[in-house]
């Protein structure tokens, strides 16, 4: 399935690629790659796909898929704590991927590569009935030392970075741009919104941070409330619902329609880290993430053994939430 703009296997990998590849990966002339251990270090290993109609729009900018696709499992590196060493790409291309479109993806994909010091180590490229990438990619932490998900003791805070629900607010936008609440908006916050739905901003400047405090940690994908469903579940937790942190284009929507926050926080693609440290080290925590550069608030604190998990309105009543996380559908 191939034409006069589409190149065939072999040359898009020779051309688009093979630019890409890092040590270890033979110029993606080979079957395999090799990846070199410290000694001391454990590998880390995760998975994330994206497909059109899903996850992006088909009119996005290839450069901006290409991003996204790195980006959301650079995240979850970032959540564990990994330095990132490399990638493996599996890319289902449409007829619609002509060459201009596959210079732009690795454009993107080589800047985001380069800024993350995650390179390219092989893959496989397929016909699909839409555009599809799933990224494995792979990173190191002290052997023993990545940091789980279900960590934590009773009475350890909860602190979440950056700003929650930018990008469900961006989708939104994207879905209805002449909603009341979206034509209430200045041109900035509009723009702000959209970029934050197209380019997610891995944190993985707080994975020392991560490393050295933190007794649990994931990244936030599928929503707050319900990721943090997630991290607490073993343990519950008291959630403040006026500290989660907001940016200014998202309390702009909220004073337009209130009703937003369901969708702020439970919406998904924030790819921000939500973590649990222990109370005596949380100045130590929060001086270390100020010195990475990444904003931190504390948001909760976990509860005792079987216990639930209850989200505060500012008034301090319990809030329900009609869904409490994004979920595939199958």
């Amino acid at each position: 399935m191939t034409g006069a703009d589409t190149p065939g296997e072999f040359e898009l990998i020779a051309r688009f690629f093979a630019p890409l590849a890092g040590p270890g990966a033979f110029g993606l002339a080979d079957d395999a790659a090799t990846l070199d251990l410290p000694a001391g270090e454990s590998l880390v290993v995760t998975k994330d796909m994206i497909v059109e109609g899903v996850h992006f729009f088909g009119e996005d900018a290839p450069a901006s898929i290409a991003r996204k696709a790195l980006a959301v499992n650079l995240s979850d590196l970032a959540a564990k704590g990994a330095h990132p060493l490399g990638f493996v790409l599996g890319f289902g291309r449409t007829r619609k991927q002509g060459e201009a479109w596959l210079a732009g993806f690795a454009a993107g994909l080589a800047a985001l590569s380069r800024e993350s010091g995650c390179a390219l180590l092989g893959g496989d490229t397929v016909n699909a009935p839409a555009l599809t990438l799933s990224i494995t990619a792979f990173g190191t932490v002290p052997r023993g030392r990545m940091v789980p998900r279900q960590g934590g003791a009773p009475g350890d805070l909860v602190y979440v970075s950056g700003t929650i629900g930018d990008a469900a607010l961006g989708l939104r936008l994207r879905l209805a741009p002449d909603a009341p609440w979206a034509r209430a908006l200045e041109p900035e916050h509009r723009h702000f919104l959209f970029d934050r739905y197209l380019h997610p901003r891995p944190r993985n400047a707080l994975s020392p941070a991560l490393l050295a405090h933190a007794r649990g940690a994931m990244d936030v994908s599928d929503g707050l409330v319900g990721d943090a469903d997630k991290l607490a579940s073993r343990l519950g937790g008291r959630f403040e619902i006026g500290d989660v942190p907001l940016s200014d284009a998202a309390r702009a929507a909220l004073l337009a329609e209130p009703a937003l926050i369901e969708t702020l926080l439970t919406g998904g693609d924030d790819y921000e880290i939500l973590c649990v440290i222990p109370p005596d080290q949380a100045g130590a925590f929060e001086g270390a993430a100020r010195e990475a550069g990444v904003p931190m608030a504390r948001i909760g604190t976990l509860g005792e053994a079987g216990g639930v998990r209850v989200w505060r309105n500012p008034d301090g009543r319990e809030r329900r939430f009609t869904r409490r996380a994004y979920a595939h559908s199958f």
